[in-house]
């Protein structure tokens, strides 16, 4: 019956997606013949994958942007891979990473979402817009000068002043779901291909923007290798480049000049919820701390419960209860969330060591339910940590595994303060009103919303301290920038785009909306995105 079930989804995949892809072919070509002689510098969109077995969410947002564009008499140049790297990160198979890549559907995808838009004549420039199909060229010196270095070399590799192997570090962590990468001949092979394809980018599309002389560059999350090797050659000409990210609420997308995955926000200091902004921001907050919410497609809470008998007898005998919340792989393994630690395992390490030196609190560490998820499980995880070290053998923890759904928001309300390395989380505990220490930077760091310090020691320090205190005084300012922050995220940096796609039989793809092309021109999201393009917008909503 499983199997059966197995079968028949992936068919019903199969024809949604192939029914998705000529409604959105269909679409391309009117935007081709309805699109006004273009004027100006074109822009150039570059997303390595179009989804390689469905439309994903960004890809959906990025096409309907680059549309916009082009109806309103704006050119855009397309690069788009065609068999263009020896290996991408999201073709990437963890288990046998030397298999060919799915190429061919992912190229056929391209194609459908390119349709009736003419390919660039090689050597001329962009007048008007077009798809630039770059392919694979192996660069045998190069290939030479890091056949026999270890991972670490790797890393740290250079060439002709590109730091290749910095660019292509997060996305093969992410994609191995590991942030200590084991020096094996899988992951040098793969670090190693991913340099080479990284370099290949980098050549091609430099060519491309002699070629167009684009007014920017707008490129999908600016991390994984391919987007984040065009976003450093863009920059370094001093061309402007937006990133963008899924928004927090469900169908919405960020767009930034920034680093789309830090989130950079600004705030007015005069900024302040009203009466309306408070009330709306509430009802947010009453929902989610009901588990009622949705990240990317994903549902982590469904059915989430409270603290049982059982944990209320065990917390009875200590004198105060602290949990630590941690994060998955890829949010930890970002460049800009270790400033302070290595990384998280190294921050855990630490807070094991404080564990054992005070036994009068009940640590409750609290695993994220994304280290789970079906297709990306993490395979460095908090739960081998805690298993590794004996974390759960300690008679003053309880271990939260991914796979229950207790609440974290009944924890925090009895709790002395809460510990988090970047999670979310710790932005919500500011909002109730508790205590948060910090230990990696996190989206709502950029503003005071919790206790952040900047060395190891004063973590360990501040720590401590708050752990014998009678009482821990949280500035007032916490809260207040937590709520205009989480604001901000859900109803000014969260552009909808749920009148045009909606989704798709996994939740985390999605599929196309039939829709008018003036409704998509007359939309408060393209409206946003067009002006932070032409006028150097903000890219935020109205209120």
């Amino acid at each position: 019956m499983a199997l059966r079930e197995f079968f028949t989804q992936r068919i019903k995949r199969g024809l949604i997606r192939r029914l998705n892809n000529l409604k959105i072919a269909s679409v391309a070509r009117k935007v081709a013949h309805r699109e006004p002689h273009p004027s100006g510098a074109p822009v150039v969109f570059f997303k390595a994958s179009t989804g390689i077995d469905d439309l994903s969410w960004n890809s959906g947002f990025h096409l309907l942007a680059s549309w916009a564009l082009r109806l309103k008499g704006i050119p855009v140049a397309y690069f788009a891979c065609h068999f263009g790297m020896s290996k991408c990160v999201l073709g990437t198979n963890r288990d046998d990473p030397q298999k060919q890549l799915p190429c061919r559907s992912c190229v056929m995808q391209s194609k459908a979402l390119y349709a009736g838009t003419p390919s660039t004549v090689e050597g001329l420039k962009v007048q008007r817009s077009s798809v630039n199909w770059f392919e694979f060229s192996r660069d045998a010196a190069l290939e030479n000068a890091i056949r026999d270095l270890n991972v670490d070399q790797l890393s740290n590799f250079t060439y002709h002043d590109l730091p290749l192997g910095a660019l292509c570090l997060p996305g093969l962590r992410w994609i191995l779901r590991i942030h200590h990468l084991k020096d094996n001949e899988n992951t040098r092979y793969l670090l190693r291909e991913y340099i080479l394809s990284a370099w290949n980018i980098s050549q091609k599309f430099s060519d491309f923007l002699d070629r167009t002389q684009p007014r920017l560059v707008i490129v999908f999350n600016g991390q994984f290798f391919p987007e984040a090797t065009a976003r450093y050659i863009a920059q370094k000409r001093g061309i402007r480049v937006v990133t963008h990210e899924v928004g927090l609420q469900a169908a919405t997308a960020f767009f930034t000049d920034g680093e789309a995955t830090a989130y950079p926000i600004h705030i007015p200091d005069e900024f302040e919820l009203n009466d309306v902004q408070n009330a709306k921001l509430d009802a947010y907050l009453a929902k989610r701390f009901q588990g009622d919410f949705t990240m990317a497609g994903i549902k982590f809470w469904a059915d989430m419960k409270g603290l049982d008998e059982s944990f209320l007898q065990k917390a009875a005998q200590f004198k105060q209860i602290v949990p630590i919340f941690t994060n998955v792989i890829f949010d930890t393994s970002q460049p800009h969330a270790n400033t302070v630690f290595e990384d998280m395992f190294d921050w855990l390490d630490m807070v094991h060591e404080i564990i054992r030196e005070h036994r009068d609190t009940l640590f409750v560490i609290r695993a994220h339910p994304d280290e789970t998820r079906v297709r990306k499980a993490s395979r460095e995880t908090v739960e081998g940590w805690v298993s590794s070290r004996g974390v759960d053998k300690e008679p003053n923890v309880v271990f939260v595994s991914p796979r229950e759904t207790l609440s974290s928001y009944e924890l925090i309300q009895k709790s002395k303060f809460v510990m988090i390395y970047n999670s979310t989380i710790g932005l919500e505990a500011s909002i109730m009103g508790a205590a948060v220490l910090c230990a990696g930077r996190a989206r709502f760091t950029q503003y005071p919303t919790v206790f952040f310090p900047q060395t190891v020691d004063e973590v360990r320090r501040k720590t401590k301290e708050f752990l014998v205190v009678e009482k821990i005084d949280i500035p007032t300012e916490f809260k207040r920038n937590a709520r205009r922050f989480l604001y901000y995220q859900l109803y000014r940096t969260s552009l909808p785009f749920g009148d045009f796609l909606e989704p798709s039989v996994r939740t985390t793809q999605t599929r196309l909306k039939t829709f008018s092309l003036e409704k998509l021109l007359q939309s408060d999201a393209v409206k946003v995105i067009l002006d932070g393009v032409l006028n150097n917008g903000d890219f935020l909503l109205k209120e």
